[in-house]
């Protein structure tokens, strides 16, 4: 199962219901702010190596799973959706790729278009929407990198769609 995501960026909020996608993941514990790219870096080097070997098959793009407060203290799955998420841990570089998935139920998305500087604005906008909508947002926010970051990649261009769970109340 992978996530059913737009072709065109999502400009305004839109509210979606996801089915339970499968992940295989790195997990970090007790991450904070300024730890976050060092987290990245390791997770998909340690990832990158598992799929090179076959031992991983994403079914879409990259994923981050952000349980708690980004700004400060946070738990952190770094990963992709693959078809069945792993049932035991894979070893690779002194890490752990795990199984892990994230839960089906109803969700406020948008998209950024840009560097990943912008993401604090963007989520800013999809909470301000969620609010604003008549919902609740709950439980773990989530980051999908649709463009795939490379060293000749436009900052500028890169994608990446937020997703949080939510309550609805009386969404408009």
């Amino acid at each position: 199962m992978s996530l059913p995501l737009p072709t065109e960026p999502r400009t305004a909020v839109d509210w979606v219901t996801l089915e339970d996608v499968p992940l295989a993941v790195v997990r970090h514990t007790g991450a904070r702010q300024g730890d976050l790219r060092n987290l990245f870096d390791r997770s998909f080097r340690v990832i990158g190596a598992a799929v090179a070997a076959g031992d991983v098959r994403p079914t879409g793009p990259a994923v981050a799973i952000y349980d708690g407060d980004p700004a400060d203290v946070v738990d952190l799955a770094v990963g992709f959706p693959v078809a069945q998420a792993p049932d035991a841990a894979l070893e690779r570089d002194g890490a752990e790729i795990v199984g892990h998935h994230l839960p089906g139920g109803a969700y406020a998305a948008v998209s950024h278009v840009g560097s990943y500087d912008g993401l604090s604005d963007a989520w800013e906008r999809l909470l301000a929407g969620v609010t604003e909508g008549g919902a609740q947002p709950r439980g773990a926010w989530v980051e999908v990198y649709v463009s795939q970051p490379t060293p000749e990649s436009d900052p500028a261009t890169m994608r990446t769609d937020l997703l949080v769970p939510v309550v609805l109340d009386d969404v408009v």
